[in-house]
Parts: C-alpha cells; structure tokens; sequence
C-alpha cells in the first residue's frame, strides 16, 4: 500500500522571516475572518497582525463601504475582489472613479449603492453597466439630476435583479422603457417619488420584466390603467401604491386581472380608495400576508370583509385611520392568524372596541396604539391578559392610562422585547414589573416625570439585552439610574437623556463601560461637562452620532479625546457649547465626520471654522447660523459644495 505523504502547509505569505501563523492553513484564516466581518475594529487588527494576514485578508473582503472618494485609488489595488461597493458615504462620485471601478472589479461586482452620491452622469453609467456585466443589484436613490440618457445606460445591466430609482425626478417613461427592455430580469424595482413616471412607464415595466417579485409606485401620477398588467405579473409578491392619488374606486373597479402571488399590499394616503376600490384590487390574491391602509379611509365593516377571505394575513396596518365599531366587530371576526396590528392614532378606539378586538386574536405579537387617548386601564387589562405573547406594544401619549395598568404589562407579557410608553403615567413599580420582561431590548421611557432612579435601577439589574433607552426630559432620573443601566446592559448602543438636569459627569463616566455606544444624546444636561464627555470617547470608540446641545460646560477639552478616540463618529450637534476654533479644528480629524450642526458657538470665529471645514473632507452636511455666510470666502463655500457638502443656513435667535 502506498504511503501518501502529508503536504505541509504553505506559508501565507512571500515573507521569508519564521511567521507562528504559517502553521494555518489559508481555508482556517478566512474562517476566521468570517467571524470579524460585523466588527471593523478587529478586522482592521487581524490585516495588522503580520504581513501574511495582511495579504489574505485584502483577498477574502468581498464588501467595501469607503469613507471618502479620495481613499479609493488605494482600495483600488489593495481589493480586487470586491463584489459589494456601497458608496453612500461618497458624496462626490464622478464618471472617472465609475470608470476606474469598472475596469478594476469588472468580474466581480454585484451590487453598488450610490443612493448619496453626485456628479456623476450617463456616461460613467454606461461604463459601469457595460463593463460590469455580474452587476445584479444597483442603488440609484436621490439622483436627481439622473435622466433619461442615464436610464438608458442602466438598460445595459442585462442581468440586474434589484434597481432603485427613488427620487430620480427627471426620469420619464422614456427613460423606464428602456429599462423595461433591457433589464429583462428585474424582480425588485423602487419608483418612488419619480413623479415624471406615468402609466406608459409602469406598464412597459410589467410587460418586459415578467420577474417582479417587488414593486414600488409611491406617489407617482399613475391610475388603473396601468395596474391591469401590474396585476398580471405571475411573480408579483410586494406591491407599493403609497400616494398614489390617482387611483380611486371608480377606476379599480373597471380592473379585470387579479395577482394571486401577492403578499404585501401599501394604500397608505390613497383616500380615494374605499373597501370597493379594494375589493377589486385584492380580489383573487390567494397568498395576502401584510396589508397597509394608513391614513386612508375610515375602517368600517364593509372594508374589513374584503380581508375576510384571507386566511393567512398576519399584518394589518390602519395608522392614522378613523375606527367605526362595525369594523372592530369585523377584524375581530377575520379567520386568519393576525400577529401584528398597528391602530396607532386611528379615531374613534375606545376600550371597548380595543378589548373586543384583542379577545379575538391571542397571537398577536405587536401591537402599535400610539396616541390612542381614549383608551384606559381596561384595555391595558384584556390587552395583557389576552395576548400572553407580545414582542413589542408601543402605546407613547396614551395620556388616559393609569400607573397601575403597567405593572400589569411585566406581570403577564414576560416576552417583550420592545416597550414604547414615552409621555405616560408609569412610575417605579410599573418599572419594577416590567423588569421581569428579560429579553427587553427597546425601551422608551421619554417625558414619564413618575418614573425614578429607583425604578431604573432594576430594570439595569435585570435587563442585560437592552440596546435603546430612552429617557427624554425624564426629569427624576439622575446619576445612580443611568449608573444602573451602564453596570447592567453591556449591549447598549443608543441612549437618549436629553434634558435632565441631575445628570452630571457621574452618568457619562458609567455610560462609558458601554463598549458598543453607538449614539448618546445628552442636550440641554447641564451638570455634564469635558470630563463626562472625555470618559465617553475613552470608553465607547464605537460612537457615530452625538447631541450635546446646550451642554455649556463641554468646552475645547471635550473635542480634543473625542478627536483622538471616537474615529467613528459621523454626526454630531455642537450647538451652544463652549467650543472654540481650537476645537472645532480638532474634530475635523475625524475621518467619518459626515455632519455637523454649528449653531451659537461664542468661541468661533470665521477664520476657525473655515480652518475646520477646509480639514473635514467626509462633510456632507452642515448646519450654520446664517451671520456666517457673508463672513467665509466664497471659494471656500463653492468649494465645499463641489465635493459634495450641503450647507443649510439657520436665522435662529439664541435661546437658553
């Protein structure tokens, strides 16, 4: 028998020095590698570890989502094999860097976001579609100076699956046609808001691309004419007519095709529509699982009966609808398993109605009553102990519900994960209770003046998942609260403590433990100063976007850590600090700094700020008080604008 000799492995890389990794074989390190994809912090580590993890790790990314246009000449070389570009945070992408993309990952791109990108035209278009031919998915969102010569350049993507074209203004149905050709097969298109796209356009789309599975019509000018051969699409699953006013009764119920593969239906703001014009749009549809009817007409029973039908409809959204007692009498009579409903600001729901409509459906999941403020502790009652099972209840400014009904929520709904009770009366025994809720993620708690450090404590203690608390103007709370909520939930990425006047350093320095603090808002918490701030930029090198509006006491010795240490920020709201030019220059070092609102900083002056922006190269928007403008050099203004900066002027009076 032949002996077969084990093939020792190969050294990673050309580096002839002894390397302790080389032992791995290439197949272990993507392994691991695919394990760091959702942390840029320890990728950026591993490729830095040796120069043979360097080198693989340039060969395994296959997603790039770059900071600034200029650092693409050196992604160019060092990534070859990229198939997944997101360039949103590229305001100025122009047809010499589409071509450069083109003939770089020619053979291996598959998808490109330019939804926040410019300057660049057809011609850099056609390059990209011509060149890239694996392209199966493109995001062309808020192009508005995109036309139809642009249209016709993406109807060389032959193999294009999903385009979004939302907010391309000055496409017409010329423009869609050829698309329609070209791009035989798209299954998932956004028209939205491109208003110059009509009936003509529509149809073609439904005629040529036989594939659509999702189709958004938003607020464009179409009718019933064009909906017959939409309904006609085989595949059809999601269906979007938000705004499109121009579809009423009297034009749906002239329709002669139904869509039985349709999933998703939106009529948000199509008031013209009533349960006729619905009926005649849904009828034949086997498969109907989400329906959205926001801010249509009123809810009566004639509408719900056309929903009668369908067993497997699992969502039912009537936002902002007017609620009669023959429609809540005829959802609670739909034989189909509802696990989400959404009544938020709907007219008319009372107790009465709301408990009626719960004790029908028990599996409920989500349940959305936001600013419905006739309903009391009854519903709250029935509503907890009919629907055991909920994930997410958001009842914000239900003003008529008393403190007792929230214990009530803890006591029985032990599975929630979302709780929205911003602007109500719960205190800390309804926090109490609704501790017991262990796998609580999101939990808002903005304007509850009852609630206290008391109540906050054991919610800390005894909700480690939560990632977003939100205590807006939630005046009681103070130090000891938030130092419960940053000893107890590691996983927090959002908090919002805006407006509470015992929040001091002390909270700040707690908060900091929080490793993965994406965003803080901290407005108008006077006790709070450079020192609390300095610990969160120490701390949480993970922040993006921060609010210390009117902090007064955060001065220049603030910016300065947060320039060394928070690299990841992207937004921030400096108004009425005491920062000066010093710091406002210090911050423009952070690479990832896309926005910035300036507003009544005493210490700046015209030649600082314009120090700042000429060194903040990612800038794409930046709020100013209008006394600025006649006070920097046109040519610098112009040539902020150039690269892709917006600047939006403010008149506002300083206000304490």
């Amino acid at each position: 028998m032949k002996t077969q000799s084990k093939r020792r492995p190969q050294p990673l890389s050309p580096d002839s020095s002894p390397n302790p990794f080389d032992i791995l074989t290439e197949e272990i390190v993507c392994k691991i590698l695919d394990h760091l994809h959702n942390d840029p912090f320890a990728t950026k580590a591993f490729s830095l570890t040796c120069k043979a993890f360097y080198f693989i790790e340039s060969r395994h990314r296959r997603i790039l989502k770059p900071l600034r246009p200029e650092l693409l000449p050196r992604i160019f070389h060092r990534y070859p094999f990229v198939s997944h570009l997101d360039l949103s945070m590229c305001p100025r992408v122009d047809d010499n860097t589409l071509n450069v993309i083109s003939s770089t990952w020619k053979a291996t791109l598959q998808s490109i976001n330019l939804s926040r990108s410019r300057f660049f035209t057809n011609a850099g278009l056609s390059s990209l579609f011509v060149n890239c031919s694996g392209l199966v998915e493109v995001d062309l969102c808020n192009a508005t100076q995109l036309t139809d010569l642009a249209a016709s350049a993406i109807a060389e993507a032959k193999n294009l699956e999903r385009l979004s074209l939302a907010r391309c203004k000055s496409i017409t149905d010329m423009g869609i046609g050829c698309i329609a050709v070209g791009c035989r097969k798209l299954r998932s298109l956004c028209l939205k808001w491109c208003l110059r796209v009509g009936d003509l356009g529509v149809e073609l789309i439904a005629l040529k691309c036989k594939q659509i599975r999702s189709l958004d019509l938003s607020y464009l000018p179409i009718t019933e004419k064009s909906l017959n051969s939409v309904l006609q699409l085989q595949h059809l699953e999601d269906l979007v007519l938000e705004g499109c006013h121009g579809i009423d009764d009297d034009g749906l119920s002239t329709l002669d095709q139904s869509c039985k593969s349709l999933k998703m239906l939106n009529l948000s703001n199509c008031q013209n529509v009533t349960h006729t014009g619905l009926s005649s749009l849904i009828n034949g549809t086997e498969q109907l699982q989400q329906i959205i009817l926001a801010y249509g007409s009123s809810v009566t029973s004639d509408l719900v009966k056309c929903l009668n039908a369908y067993s497997k409809l699992q969502s039912i959204k009537l936002d902002g609808c007017t609620v009669t007692w023959s429609g809540i009498k005829a959802m609670a009579s739909l034989n189909a398993p509802v696990k989400e409903l959404s009544l938020s600001k709907c007219l008319g729901l009372t107790d009465d109605g709301l408990s009626f409509l719960v004790q029908s459906h028990k599996d409920l999941r989500k349940l959305d009553i936001t600013c419905c403020r006739k309903i009391t502790y009854t519903s709250i009652d029935i509503i907890t102990n009919s629907c055991t099972s909920l994930t997410s209840l958001r009842m914000e400014s239900c003003s008529l519900v008393p403190k007792e009904a929230f214990v009530l929520i803890g006591a029985r709904c032990s599975f929630l994960e979302e709780l929205d009770a911003t602007d109500n009366e719960i205190d800390d025994e309804g926090l109490k209770s609704i501790s017991r809720c262990s796998k609580l993620s999101i939990l808002k708690l903005g304007i509850c003046s009852n609630i206290s450090d008391e109540g906050l404590a054991k919610v800390g203690s005894s909700c480690s998942m939560l990632k977003e608390v939100d205590l807006y103007r939630s005046v009681a709370i103070s130090d000891e609260g938030i130092a419960a909520i940053g000893e107890g939930c590691p996983a927090l990425e959002m908090i919002n403590i805006a407006y509470n006047d015992k929040i001091t350093d002390n909270s700040l320095i707690s908060l900091s433990k929080c490793r993965l603090l994406k965003a803080l808002e901290i407005r108008g918490c006077l006790g709070v100063s450079s020192i609390g701030l300095s610990a969160i930029a120490v701390g949480c090198k993970q922040l993006t976007v921060l609010d210390i509006k009117k902090c007064f006491n955060i001065n220049d010795n603030g910016m300065l850590p947060l320039a060394q240490f928070s690299q990841n920020l992207k937004q921030i709201n400096l108004s009425y600090c005491s920062v000066t030019d010093v710091g406002l220059v210090a911050l423009a070092s952070i690479s990832r700094l896309q926005n910035m609102t300036i507003l009544h900083l005493a210490g700046l002056t015209p030649n600082g700020l314009a120090a700042a922006l000429l060194a903040c190269r990612a800038l794409t928007k930046v709020k100013l008080h209008a006394s600025f403008r006649p006070l920097l050099p046109q040519s610098i203004l112009g040539y902020m604008e150039a690269h892709g900066c917006v600047f939006h002027w403010r008149d506002k009076a300083f206000q304490v």
